[in-house]
């Protein structure tokens, strides 16, 4: 058996009515070299019945029981057996072309492990223009990636053998886990952009992560403080992270405060301070 250029890994969970637009992008690309692994985190609903009505040795299905995307994620990876890795949230696409072109840029950059796209940004159904400050960044991105989650994870296609240096998603996060991934691989290694609108996003709907959590910057602060006591970044690297922890400290002070969480209010400002010089 070949081993496949691409093995996107599509996690999902309780999604039937997204996840046939997501597979069917990718079934329907115009490069043929790749296996496509749905990763079912304990669905419920109609997954299993829409997967058993697609016949295609392309794509390999997973069910394991609900323990989130990253364990989801994960899964994925170690099944996989690609060069490169894509992944697809369940309620993103992609457009005919995004593994051919992909390849292309590969293949012109051989010494690039990490590649992402532009996307074009729906919010129910309706296209959304990105700020300014969402602007895809290239080449050393790691400060983008301490800033905000600067790469879509939808977008991007990554060596497999990066897992094996940076490690793979954390699976203690139930949320932001791309942030941390992102800050441990943009820590490593650059980024080339492919300056081309290959993935479509649907965004707004109330199943998102996003909407599930509040005060999202926890977990960001969590995945900086790892990163800043793992000793694995340079000077400058390390002033980036620590001046950015602090700044989400402080912000998750004041929110903290506000509603009366003494114990949050002590721990994130002893936290501030371990990173105040």
């Amino acid at each position: 058996m070949t081993t496949p250029f691409f093995s996107v890994i599509i996690p999902t969970y309780n999604r039937a009515n997204f996840l046939a637009k997501a597979l069917s992008s990718v079934l329907a690309q115009d490069f043929q070299d790749f296996e496509v692994i749905v990763v079912d985190d304990g669905s419920t609903d109609a997954t299993k019945d829409y997967i058993n009505t697609i016949t295609d040795n392309r794509l390999i299905y997973i069910y394991q029981p609900h323990q989130g995307v990253s364990f989801a994620r994960n899964r994925g990876v170690k099944k996989a057996s690609g060069e490169f890795i894509c992944f697809l949230d369940s309620d993103d696409w992609f457009k005919k072309e995004k593994l051919r072109i992909t390849c292309d840029y590969i293949k012109k950059y051989p010494d690039i492990k990490i590649f992402h796209t532009e996307e074009i940004w729906y919010r129910n159904g309706s296209r959304f223009n990105p700020k300014l400050y969402h602007k895809k960044p290239d080449g050393d991105v790691f400060t983008n990636a301490v800033r905000l989650c600067s790469i879509s994870i939808s977008t991007a296609a990554i060596k497999r053998e990066l897992f094996e240096t940076i490690g793979l998603f954390d699976e203690s996060l139930p949320a932001c886990e791309d942030y941390d991934f992102w800050l441990r691989a943009t820590a490593k290694y650059p980024v080339k952009l492919i300056p081309k609108y290959l993935t479509l996003k649907e965004g707004g709907h109330h199943d998102q992560l996003s909407k599930q959590f509040v005060a999202m910057d926890r977990f960001r602060i969590y995945a900086l403080n790892k990163i800043l006591e793992s000793a694995s970044l340079n000077p400058k690297q390390n002033a980036v992270a620590a001046k950015e922890l602090r700044r989400k400290c402080a912000i998750y002070i004041k929110d903290a405060a506000k509603r009366g969480k003494v114990k949050d209010v002590e721990f994130y400002t002893r936290l501030m301070e371990k990173y105040r010089d």
